[in-house]
C-alpha cells in the first residue's frame, strides 16, 4: 500500500495545496468548477451539486485494529469518508432507496476492479463481513452527499453510479494519507511495551501531511482511529479536497498511549 501514493499524485508531498483526487470525469462526468469557494466558506446562494451543502465538513477516518483476520502489518485501514455538516452535526441515512446491496457486483459491474481489489485488503470490518461495512458507509453516509445526488449526474450515468464515485473517491483519499509510515518515520511503531505521548504522535502526523493536524481517537489510552478532515471545492465526483486541521480534539490522553501490535496482519 506505501508505495501506492504515489497513484495520488495530484496531492504531492505538500498537502498545504488543494487536493485533486483521481479524475473520474472520464467515467461520471462532471462540469462543476473547482476554482470558487470551498465547502463551509460560501458567502452566495449554493449549487447543491457543485458544493458540499450542508455536509461540507469532510473526514476520512481510519482505523488500527488489532484483531482483524487479515488486516495489513504496514498500513491503517479505512472507516469511511463522511459529511459533516460545517457546525459538526451531521446527517445519516438520507436516501434508503438507494441503499444499495451487493457493493462488489456494483464495482464490477462498473469495471472498478482496482477499487474494489484495495478494498478487500485496506476496507475491513471489525464486526462483520467487509461487505456489510461498505453497505453500511454507502448507506449511512454515502447517500447524504448533496453532489452525488442522481440528478446531478449526467442522464446515461448508469445505476449506481454515484455510489462507484463514493468508493472510488475514498479509496484515492486513503491512499494519500500513509498514516502508518508517517508515524514510523518518527520511530512509532505498534508496541507491546513502549508507550508515547499526544504531542509526539500529532507531530509526526502533522510533518507528514504538510502542517495539518488530525484527530486522534484512543480507548483506554490504546490508539484506534484517526480522522483527517478537509473542505471541497466542487463535487465529489472529481473536485478538489482542501485539507484543515481537525475542527475537534483527540480522545486520546496526552502520554502513555498504547500503539499496539496487530495480532492477526496480513
Amino acid at each position: 500500500m506505501l508505495s501506492s501514493i504515489a497513484l495520488f499524485s495530484l496531492l504531492g508531498s505538500a498537502l498545504a495545496t488543494p487536493v485533486d483526487p483521481v479524475d473520474l470525469f472520464k467515467v461520471f462526468g462532471s462540469s462543476c468548477s473547482t476554482s470558487g469557494a470551498a465547502s463551509c466558506h460560501n458567502t452566495t446562494s449554493v449549487d447543491t451539486c457543485c458544493t458540499e451543502y450542508p455536509g461540507g465538513l469532510l473526514l476520512q477516518t481510519q482505523f488500527w485494529d488489532t484483531d482483524v483476520a487479515g488486516s495489513p502489518a504496514d498500513s491503517w485501514t479505512i472507516h469511511g469518508l463522511w459529511p459533516d455538516n460545517c457546525d459538526g452535526t451531521y446527517k445519516s441515512s438520507c436516501d434508503p432507496s438507494r441503499a444499495y446491496k451487493d457493493i462488489s457486483s456494483l464495482l464490477t459491474a462498473q469495471n472498478a476492479l482496482s477499487t474494489l481489489d484495495f478494498m478487500k485488503k485496506y476496507w475491513l470490518n471489525n464486526a462483520g463481513t467487509s461487505e456489510e461495512l461498505w453497505e453500511h458507509e454507502w448507506a449511512k453516509h454515502g447517500t447524504c452527499y448533496s453532489t452525488l445526488e442522481p440528478s446531478c449526474l449526467p442522464k446515461d450515468s448508469p445505476k449506481g453510479a454515484e455510489a462507484v464515485a463514493f468508493f472510488e473517491t475514498t479509496v484515492k483519499l486513503f491512499k494519500s494519507l500513509p498514516t502508518y509510515t508517517w508515524l514510523a518515520n518518527a520511530d512509532i511503531t505498534p508496541s507491546t511495551s513502549k508507550t508515547y505521548t499526544l504531542s509526539e504522535l500529532t507531530a509526526a502526523l502533522e510533518k507528514g501531511s504538510g502542517g495539518y493536524t488530525p484527530a486522534l481517537g484512543c480507548t483506554s489510552k490504546k490508539l484506534n482511529s484517526i480522522s483527517w478532515y478537509y473542505n471541497l471545492k466542487g463535487s465529489l465526483v472529481n473536485g478538489k479536497f482542501v485539507p484543515i486541521d481537525s475542527p475537534q480534539s483527540s480522545t486520546c490522553p496526552s502520554s502513555g498511549i498504547e500503539y499496539p501490535v496487530r495480532q492477526s496482519s496480513s
